[in-house]
């Protein structure tokens, strides 16, 4: 299997380990002819560089906040590759962009790169539209904002639904093998037995501060 994951670092933060927790991630899967962007924030240079001469296919975007999608035309364009979002969290694109993305995505569709699927997972309470991606083949789910390392994630400091977000954990993520990396919109990577045992102290401690 040729295909392999890389994330996306911004210089400016590497320094600063506040500001990399702050930093949105941005994600490549592919190989060495072909990716798929995953959020690609709002660095269209950072997201290039690490792609650099291989072709651009698709943009996909796990969630409408603008610092995850705020270059998503610019990355794209380069090679005419769609963009996809979640029709639900159209609202959202729209306070970064004016023209929409070419693919809504849904419950159960499949993206294809290199040797490798994505699987798109709808797993709504950080906004309506998140989706998480899932790739079998290099056991690892792209969450966005779904899901941290430290636990569900708020945007502007709130919880836009809490149980909601929650439970959507609980039914389509906590499912996935153990071993399953968890690669998400912010901070460091997890794993899905990681995940596991932390679970029912998000329940208990409900909306506050992620830890």
């Amino acid at each position: 299997m040729d295909a392999r994951i890389e994330r996306v670092r911004n210089p400016a933060a590497e320094q600063d380990e506040v500001a990399q927790d702050a930093e949105a991630n941005a994600w490549v899967i592919g190989d060495d002819e072909e990716v798929i962007v995953i959020d690609p924030g709002e660095d269209s240079a950072a997201v290039l560089g690490v792609v650099g001469d291989r072709e651009v296919i698709a943009v996909i975007c796990t969630h409408g906040h603008a610092a995850h999608v705020g270059a998503a035309f610019e990355v794209a364009q380069r090679d005419e590759a769609p963009v996809a979002l979640h029709r639900a969290d159209k609202l959202q694109w729209r306070m970064a962009h004016d023209a929409d993305p070419e693919i809504e995505m849904d419950h159960g569709g499949t993206f294809e790169v290199a040797d490798v699927s994505l699987e798109v997972v709808h797993t709504p309470g950080h906004s309506h539209g998140s989706v998480s991606l899932y790739c079998p083949e290099l056991e690892a789910v792209f969450t966005g904002d779904a899901l941290l390392a430290s636990g569900p994630a708020p945007h502007d400091g709130d919880f836009p639904d809490f149980p909601r977000q929650l439970n959507t954990i609980g039914e389509f993520l906590l499912d996935l093998p153990a071993g399953t990396r968890v690669l998400p919109g912010h901070g460091e990577e997890i794993t899905i037995a990681a995940v596991s045992k932390k679970f029912d102290g998000w329940v208990t401690a409900g909306p506050g501060e992620p830890e």
